[in-house]
Parts: structure tokens; C-alpha cells; sequence
């Protein structure tokens, strides 16, 4: 959809002349009309940005529009209930469809879970705005719980969204972490307002920082046209102002020594953020939207979901049959080549050390993988046996080029099932392995590289590598990462070191002794 379709869609038209309509005939006093503002043209100009608009979207979306004009113009509580639950409906439609997204993709392209997670924001805004509505008791005066209701238009979807749409053409260590406190943000502020002010203040400042970290990202990144980049600048810069006024009302929130009180955020802190942050915004991006750079996985999926069932008594040797399928060998030692090529001859004897902080955890989903018999891993760190034997699978099962399934015990109990397999993709051979769980299968893509003498295996990388969790058509991107480091210590002696990360923070450490028998 080109710029001139975006501004002046049936949509945006509908929009703006019913907001004209409901400021000429609105009962309500004249600053609530910014909340207007947002779910009559903001809200559904965005939307056209980032979804493709089919019939059926096309119909909620006006439906939720026209319930929100009819609701300036009529005095029938009973109306304003059911029209204001129109509007809740809406914004669960375009929750539903922010967590769709998510899940095709995963912990994945920052840009695009910060747009996820904008559109799961505004259902959290209609609830609010349906509580203001409906008179619902919400612990606050009706115009704290209308304030709530319009920080989640504003603050959470748009901000969210314009965040997402930004990383879409600029993409840095610093956006990286930038997104990430922008996306808590929203609950951090209502969690202290609710409960802690403290809370409130931190929160702020955290916004403080982020949002002028944004500024100057804003003003080092190339947009399409001159016109697009003096509006979204200037967009994100009136960020920057009003975000101190909200830091210094949220200090008399907290200690309550009034610098500014809220008739005055009403005035000048709503006008900003409606008329430069969410205008300019949104008539910014809506000149020349940013292409979505959605990452698209095709390699192939084990299609084994649930316990194993293996109907082939005959055995592999190997887990791979040719280890220089996946990596240059000539310069790996032996031993580590026959371990891949003839694992049945080798010996593993493990030592299992959870981080002390997840270690509750760990403790938790010992009861449910002890009756899985899938990733079941002692507690304890002392060194214990692994025995295994590696059966063959039928590939009209699993789906996969040659699958054969390591099957991993601790004494009688079941550690590990893994369906190992591999695939091409760009020139490069993956190892490609499936553990099945009930209704799914965890899915390790693992790139395989050669230094120094040493063979390393990672999930991390710019390809397909990565941890996934497959379940029905979706491939979900987990926030989990491992990494193997594999190393002769002398002839027909191995040691293995198996790191995993969860985002980002190390939670599980394996230590193999590798024996040939």
C-alpha cells in the first residue's frame, strides 16, 4: 500500500469526519477528545501499516470506530456499555492478531515484537477505557482510570508501534536494549501507580533515558523522504519534553510535593503527545511505511509430536554418518570424528550444574519430565553414567532426511530423546534436531565450526540457527541458545562443555568426559 493510500484510505477518511462529528456533538468535556483522537484516526491508520486489510478487518475496524462516535452523541447508559464492549471487542481483535505475529515468528527481530506486543497493548487500553465507560470501581476517580486508558493508546500501542516501525529501517546494540525497556515500560508505570510510587518514578526515568536514546538514533537514521524524517524527529523529540513533566508529576505522586498537577498534564503533556508525538507520527510513517524484514524459516520439521515410538529395532552407529558433511575435519582429531560418526563405541559420563538462580525451577519441572521422560536431568551435580543407543526412525514418520533417535538414560530413567537429522540451507549444513514433547517438538538448529582443533557446536548465529518449539503450523523462535565445545584431551579422551542460555542469562551447565570403550 503506497503513502497515498495509507492517508487518504476509506478508512482514515471515515475516521477523521467521524472525529469531526464527535468534537461538533460531543457531551463530554473537550480533552477527552484526544482519546477520540487516537481510536478514530491514530489507531487506524497504524493498523493499515502493518496488517493487511481484508474484509473482515476492514468490518471490526469500523465497527469499532462507529461505537466510539456514538457514544459522544448518546446518553443511554446502557448503550455506552454495550457500545463501549464493541470497542473492547475490537481491540481483542487486534491483540489476537499482535499475538498471531508473534507466535509465526518468536523470540526473533526486535522490531517486530515491539509491533506484537503494541497490538496486545491496546486491548489492555480498551479495558480501560471500558471501565471509564461502564463506571466500573477501579480503585481510581474516573479520570485517573481515563488517563490509564489513553497512556495505553498512546504510550503503549503507538510508542510501541512507531518503535517497531523505526527498527524496521535502523538496527543497533542500543535499539536493542532500547526496546526492551520501551515494551515493560507501560506495566512498570501502571505497577507503580497501582501500588508503589517509587516504582512510578524508576519507571519514568527509565523512559527518560530510552526515549532520548531514540532522539539521537532519530537523528543518525536515513528515512525515505526529508518530510518523513522532520516528522518522525519531531515525533519522538516531543517525547522528549513531555516525558520530563510526566517524571516531575510523578515525584509529587510519590512524595506528594506537587511541582505540576494534572490539569496542567491535561493542557500541555496531552496536546504534545496528541497533536506532535501521535499526528506527526503517524502522518510520518504513513508516507512511506518501513517494508516488514520478517525472518522465514523453510527448513524441514520433525513431524514426531509425543512419546516416541520406535518400531525399527535395528541400530545407527553414529549420530551423523559423515562428520565433513557438516564441517571442515581436517584439522579435528580423530577421536572427535568417530565419536559423531560412531558413538555406540564411546562412554559419556555427565556432571549437571543448574545456576543457583533457576535452580527452583528446575526443581518444579523435575515432576513433569520425570513422567515425560524428555529433557529430565538430575538435580544434583554429581557425576553420573550416561548409556544410550541410537535407533533407526522411519523417515515417513519424522519427515526428515535419514532421522535417527539418541536415546539418553540416567540409570532407568530416560534423560534425553533426540531425533538428530540435517539439512542445507544457503550452502551450509545444519545438524537438525527434534525433541519431541506432547503436542510438539523442540527444534535445535546447531551450526557446526572447526578452531583451533576444537569442534563447536552453537544455536547462535545469522541463519537458521536457533532453538524453536514447533506446534501445529507454527514455528515459534525460543529465547534459548546452547553452545558445545568439544576437545580431545588425549587420544580416545574427550571432554564436552554444554552451556544454555536463557535470554541471555546463563541457567545450565553439562560437563561430558567423553571415554572410548
Amino acid at each position: 500500500m503506497n503513502s497515498r493510500n495509507n492517508l487518504f484510505s476509506s478508512i482514515t477518511i471515515i475516521g477523521l469526519i467521524l472525529f469531526i462529528a464527535s468534537s461538533l456533538f460531543t457531551k463530554q468535556q473537550p480533552f477527552f477528545l484526544m482519546l477520540t483522537a487516537a481510536q478514530l484516526i491514530f489507531v487506524p491508520v497504524i493498523l493499515q501499516l502493518i496488517i493487511k486489510i481484508k474484509w473482515l478487518h476492514r468490518f471490526i475496524i469500523f465497527a469499532g470506530m462507529v461505537s466510539v462516535f456514538i457514544l459522544h452523541i448518546i446518553s443511554s447508559s446502557t448503550w455506552s456499555v454495550i457500545l463501549a464492549l464493541v470497542y473492547v471487542a475490537f481491540t481483542l481483535f487486534v491483540a489476537v492478531l499482535g499475538a498471531k505475529r508473534f507466535l509465526l515468528r518468536g523470540f526473533v527481530n526486535w522490531a517486530e515484537i515491539s509491533i506484537d506486543i503494541g497490538m496486545m497493548y491496546l486491548f489492555v487500553g480498551g479495558l480501560w477505557f471500558f471501565s471509564y465507560i461502564a463506571g466500573v470501581n477501579t480503585g481510581f476517580s474516573p479520570l485517573i482510570t481515563w488517563l490509564t486508558g489513553i497512556h495505553f493508546h498512546y504510550s503503549a500501542f503507538l510508542l510501541c508501534i512507531s518503535l517497531g516501525l523505526f527498527g524496521r529501517l535502523h538496527d543497533s546494540k542500543l535499539y536493542r536494549w532500547i526496546v526492551p525497556m520501551i515494551l515493560s515500560g507501560p506495566i512498570l508505570v501502571a505497577i507503580g501507580i497501582t501500588f508503589w510510587p517509587i516504582l512510578e518514578v524508576i519507571s519514568v526515568l527509565m523512559y527518560i533515558f530510552t526515549i532520548y536514546s531514540l532522539v539521537v538514533l532519530a537523528f543518525q537514521t536515513h528515512f525515505a523522504t526529508r518530510i518523513q524524517a522532520v516528522c518522525i524527529r519531531l515525533s519522538f523529540s516531543a517525547l522528549a519534553v513531555t516525558i520530563i513533566f510526566s517524571f516531575l508529576y510523578a515525584l509529587g505522586n510519590a512524595f506528594g510535593e506537587w511541582i505540576i498537577r494534572i490539569d496542567f498534564m491535561l493542557a500541555f503533556h496531552g496536546f504534545f503527545n496528541c497533536i506532535i508525538f501521535g499526528l506527526l507520527g503517524v502522518v510520518g510513517w504513513a508516507m512511506s511505511p518501513p517494508k516488514m524484514k520478517q525472518l522465514s524459516w523453510d527448513f524441514p520439521i520433525s513431524q514426531v509430536r509425543g512419546k516416541l515410538i520406535v518400531t525399527d529395532d535395528s541400530n545407527h552407529p553414529g549420530l551423523v554418518d559423515d562428520l565433513s558433511t557438516f564441517v571442515d575435519t581436517k584439522a579435528l582429531p580423530k577421536t572427535i570424528i568417530e565419536f559423531y560418526e560412531q558413538t555406540d563405541r564411546y562412554q559419556l559420563v555427565a556432571s549437571i550444574k543448574w545456576a543457583t538462580w533457576f535452580k527452583p525451577f528446575a526443581m518444579c519441572y523435575k515432576s513433569i519430565s520425570k513422567q515425560m521422560q524428555q529433557l529430565n536431568l538430575p538435580i544434583s551435580s554429581k557425576e553420573t553414567e550416561m548409556t544410550g543407543e541410537i535407533k533407526k526412525i522411519d523417515t515417513r514418520v519424522d519427515g526428515r532426511v535419514k532421522p535417527r533417535a539418541w536415546i539418553r538414560k540416567v540409570g532407568e530413567q530416560t534423560a534425553f530423546v533426540a531425533i538428530y537429522s540435517q539439512h542445507n540451507t544457503a550452502g551450509r549444513t545444519y545438524m537438525n534436531i527434534a525433541l519431541p514433547l506432547p503436542y510438539s517438538s523442540m527444534i535445535g538448529i546447531l551450526q557446526l565450526e572447526e578452531i583451533e582443533g576444537r569442534l563447536i557446536l552453537t544455536s547462535e548465529g545469522s541463519g537458521d540457527e536457533g532453538i524453536y518449539l514447533a506446534a501445529g503450523k507454527f514455528l515459534f523462535k525460543l529465547p534459548l541458545s546452547e553452545h558445545f565445545t568439544i576437545i580431545e584431551t588425549h587420544k580416545g579422551h574427550l571432554t564436552a562443555l554444554h552451556k544454555m542460555k536463557i535470554f541471555g542469562i546463563p541457567f545450565l551447565r553439562i560437563d561430558y568426559r567423553i571415554i572410548e570403550r
